[in-house]
């Protein structure tokens, strides 16, 4: 008697026991196939992401390596430029007299200059090259008939590069049209 009992009651849990149709299968299981195509995107762009900031560290980790001499450099353009004013502002009647230390100026000068292009650091002198507003700039015009309009006459202060990028840029006279 149990038993019947225990097999009628197990038919009736069965029978309440409500079995999804095959529409509503197929609806459940496209809503999991969009989350699951939703989540991969996901986890696509974020690896996306992921590597570009990767890349962007890597790029700014190598361009402060490259540009590190950047201040230095800076500070000693002005060193430079007054070692090349000296040489070449000694007056004619003091030059015999001064030719040796004349020549330890020129001597340390080229040394710094080695140095310079060691570490990157390179002179912009454009005398009778075109205008390059990228890495000149203008301080005067003047006529010259000899040159093309647009040519660097003088360089009043040479500009330099640090691995091509500007750290300063010529001070030039440029020849402009005769009027």
């Amino acid at each position: 008697m149990t038993d019947t009992k225990d097999q009628e009651s197990e038919k009736k849990s069965t029978e309440l026991i409500d079995h999804p149709s095959y529409e509503e299968l197929m609806q459940k299981l496209d809503e999991t196939e969009q989350k699951s195509n939703q989540y991969w995107e996901r986890i696509l762009r974020m690896q996306a992401d992921n590597d570009n900031l990767i890349r962007r560290t890597e790029r700014d980790v190598a361009n402060a390596h490259k540009y590190a001499l950047e201040k230095f450099a800076i500070e000693l353009l002005p060193i430079v430029d007054s070692l090349e004013l000296c040489i070449s502002n000694v007056p004619p009647h003091l030059q015999e007299t001064a030719r040796s230390i004349i020549e330890g100026v020129e001597l340390t000068l080229k040394m710094f200059y080695g140095a310079m292009e060691k570490f990157g650091i390179k002179q912009v002198n454009p005398v009778s090259q075109p205008f390059d507003p990228e890495f000149h700039q203008a301080i005067s015009m003047q006529s010259d008939s000899s040159v093309k309009p647009g040519t660097v006459i003088s360089v009043l202060q040479k500009g330099y590069t640090l691995n091509n990028r500007l750290l300063r840029p010529a001070l030039v006279v440029v020849a402009k049209e005769k009027e």
